[in-house]
């Protein structure tokens, strides 16, 4: 579990660019699902389209916010829910209990990595049907695993980041330690040297993993920064916060500069 209902996202750079839009829409999943999904557009953008990726509550104010403030820095940004199959293609219509645990787990158990790829495959198509020339992955939680995932080429993405996804063997199911051997477009992760889910142990052998199979990566770890510091709320960690959010603009930024100058992702 990772925010509360009410949580938002930090604010440390203004916004630059005017918004297009900012709505809620309906994809439409590999296999005919209604996908519920968050899209905010620059009326210029000026880099990659980011595919926001959510923790496992699924879509909540949280990554609406983060796609806005995405999208006032020049990236459309759009944020997509895992659960349409089984609670509906409309997150605002839930009930407020949805997100604590018993109630949830129904739902977090029936989500499979077909599933998975197909609705975060129809948000990236999304991106590019809206002009977007390359897409960057970007989770928090159970989200940013799904992040390290989906570097796989399978996805045709230029990056992922990840803010403190779970890399290892988790319920049974591989996890992107496991998968790295077929890892390839460039991540970047975040980590909280203090989070109690996520030992050391685990970033290291992610790290020597994605190292072995040649995967471009880079690791950032805030040692006293807990799971989830990425907070507007978490003020005794903003400073990890803050080196954060300008880091993930480079990156984004870097995947414009590769595609303007000829380089490959």
């Amino acid at each position: 579990m990772c925010y509360e209902a009410d949580a938002a996202p930090p604010l440390f750079t203004p916004a630059a660019h005017v918004l297009a839009e900012a709505t809620a829409l309906t994809l439409t999943s590999a296999d005919g699902t209604a996908v519920g999904a968050f899209l905010a557009r620059p009326e210029h953008p000026a880099g990659p389209g980011v595919l926001v990726l959510p923790d496992n509550k699924g879509l909540s104010g949280f990554y609406r916010q983060t796609a806005v403030r995405l999208a006032e820095q020049g990236f459309p940004a759009l944020a997509v829910d895992y659960y349409g199959r089984t609670a509906g293609a409309d997150p605002e219509r839930r009930a407020p209990e949805f997100g604590e645990l018993p109630n949830l787990l129904p739902h977090l158990l029936a989500l499979t990595p077909d599933g998975l790829d197909a609705d975060l495959a129809a948000g990236a198509d999304r991106l590019r049907a809206l002009g977007a020339a390359e897409v960057v992955a970007l989770g928090f939680c159970f989200g940013g695993r799904q992040a390290f995932r989906a570097a796989a080429p399978r996805f045709g993405l230029a990056g992922a980041v990840g803010f403190y996804g779970y890399p290892d063997t988790l319920n049974g199911a591989p996890g992107p330690t496991q998968l790295a051997a077929g890892l390839t477009a460039p991540i970047l992760a975040f980590w909280g040297g203090a989070d109690e889910h996520i030992p050391p142990s685990a970033v290291a052998a992610f790290d020597d993993a994605l190292t072995r199979a040649g995967c471009e990566h880079e690791f950032m770890t805030f040692p006293q920064a807990p799971h989830n510091y990425f907070e507007l709320a978490a003020v005794q960690h903003l400073d990890a916060a803050r080196a954060s959010w300008h880091r993930l603009l480079d990156f984004l930024s870097e995947r414009t500069t590769r595609r303007t100058s000829g380089g490959h992702p």
